[in-house]
């Protein structure tokens, strides 16, 4: 199985999830807030949606040769946000549905060849196209975190995007902004990150910390003393120098 094959089975089950929790959602729900500073749950579910139709662009991009930005512009893809999230709840659901359903029939379309395409989004660096599931299957759990709803949290990603997002996150650590000088999960070593304590803890506790999602449970400085706040997360939405093929898992 390829990457390419595992990243488009997890999106499908992420995004069964997110619906599910979505369903479950009243207009007041809708308008409640997020986890997300300043956002109701209507923002982040109509970014969900718009963002997956920004991946639609990329891979209309990546399988016609045809420059199509991810967005026409940060100020349009705010307000597009805006719009959308006072709408009802049953409006956000189908349009979460049909967004995703977008995304996968052009996935199902893509040649081949296609998937080691190059392209962008808002910010550099290029990546091939098979990591735009990646990015989208980021998008859809964090977010489907953030909507601070009982039935999910950061605790419920899925094992194998925890794997990966972890991994991708060491790949593109912001060293000189970071707030700690190495990570220690089980048997695995990401050093030389920078000045401050060394940290350790389970994936999916370092994860949850690492992206803002936690408060650092589970996670410990080795040698004692008060976990720092963690540098900024993805300040790059790929890791430099991915491959053009989809890597074997």
């Amino acid at each position: 199985m390829t990457a390419l094959d595992a990243y488009r089975h997890e999106l499908d089950a992420a995004n069964r999830r997110l619906i599910s929790t979505v369903a479950r959602l009243s207009d007041d729900d809708m308008r409640a807030p997020s986890l997300l500073p300043g956002w109701t749950r209507g923002h982040v579910v109509t970014h969900v949606a718009r963002n997956a139709d920004s991946h639609l662009n990329l891979l209309t991009w990546a399988s016609t040769g045809i420059y199509t930005p991810q967005y026409p512009n940060p100020d349009t893809r705010d307000s597009e946000i805006e719009a959308g999230a006072v709408r009802p709840a049953k409006d956000q659901l189908a349009d979460l549905e049909e967004s995703a359903a977008r995304l996968a029939e052009a996935a199902d379309r893509m040649p081949l060849v296609a998937w080691s395409a190059t392209v962008s989004g808002m910010r550099p660096p290029e990546h091939p196209a098979w990591y735009i599931l990646m990015r989208r299957l980021r998008e859809v759990e964090v977010h489907h975190s953030d909507l601070g709803s009982e039935h999910f949290s950061w605790r419920d990603w899925s094992d194998p995007y925890v794997e990966w997002e972890l991994g991708d996150s060491m790949l593109s650590w912001p060293y000189e902004q970071s707030t700690i000088s190495a990570v220690v999960c089980g048997d695995r070593i990401w050093d030389g990150l920078g000045d401050g304590p060394v940290v350790e803890g389970a994936a999916r506790d370092l994860l949850g910390w690492i992206s803002g999602r936690s408060g650092g449970e589970g996670v410990r400085v080795r040698d004692g003393g008060e976990l720092p706040a963690p540098p900024p997360w993805l300040t790059q939405p790929a890791p430099p120098g991915l491959p053009a093929n989809p890597p074997e898992e």
